[in-house]
């Protein structure tokens, strides 16, 4: 996660409280913003570049505020996260990190991992960053980053091809994953581990932010 984002896009969940997530959004070129966000990142000072969505959630007072940089998207078929991914990949960014995703609702939360994943061909580089860890998309094999202890946990969105594992502490081997709690709770054993992945699978990758503490004896 160190190298940049040519774009943030700021959902409508939990909004960042932790020092990763908040640099990110600070440091960000290009923030597109849910239309429900905008109270949220007004509170903390930044200015959206643009504002997607159907404005359902876009209390009045910023409609004219924000009058130069909303885009109204109406199709109900889809939410405002998918309005916001779209507009990002129209807009010709390619590597995007989604914030504010997650909590508040679970159902939102899951709804917006299976979309993180769906959309993922469409971009260079699509991530999703929570306080707690980065969710990454894998279409192919993949080395990430990671640093010995921090937890890691893979998720399998549908039963499709084979995972190996390699860097992990309890390593996968050849193994077609069937549920989604399958191929959770692993931990880093170094800088880097890797994912390796037969042409029909597809997984969610999922990095804790640093190592947790170790618990006193």
């Amino acid at each position: 996660m160190t190298a940049p984002y040519d774009c943030v896009i700021m959902a409508n969940g939990s909004f960042p409280q932790t020092a990763v997530p908040m640099r990110r959004l600070r440091q960000a070129s290009v923030v597109i913003a849910c239309d429900g966000a905008i109270a949220a990142l007004d509170k903390a000072g930044i200015t959206p570049t643009a504002i997607v969505g159907d404005l359902d959630s876009l209390p009045s007072c910023f409609r004219k505020r924000y009058a130069d940089r909303i885009h109204l998207m109406e199709d109900q078929e889809i939410n405002d996260l998918t309005k916001a991914i779209l507009f990002a990949r129209k807009a010709g960014h390619q590597e995007v990190l989604i914030l504010g995703a997650t909590g508040l609702r679970e159902d939102h939360t899951l709804g917006n991992l299976s979309l993180l994943m769906e959309h993922a061909p469409l971009f260079r580089r699509i991530e999703m960053l929570s306080d707690f860890g980065l969710f990454t998309p894998l279409l192919q094999t993949a080395t990430l980053d990671s640093e010995p202890g921090m937890q890691v946990s893979l998720f399998a969105l549908s039963s499709s091809g084979t995972i190996s594992t390699s860097g992990l502490r309890w390593p996968i081997r050849n193994r077609q994953l069937t549920a989604w709690w399958q191929g959770t709770l692993n931990e880093a054993t170094g800088n880097r581990f890797t994912v390796e992945l037969s042409p029909e699978a597809r997984v969610l990758a999922y990095r804790t932010l640093g190592v947790p503490e170790k618990k006193k004896s």
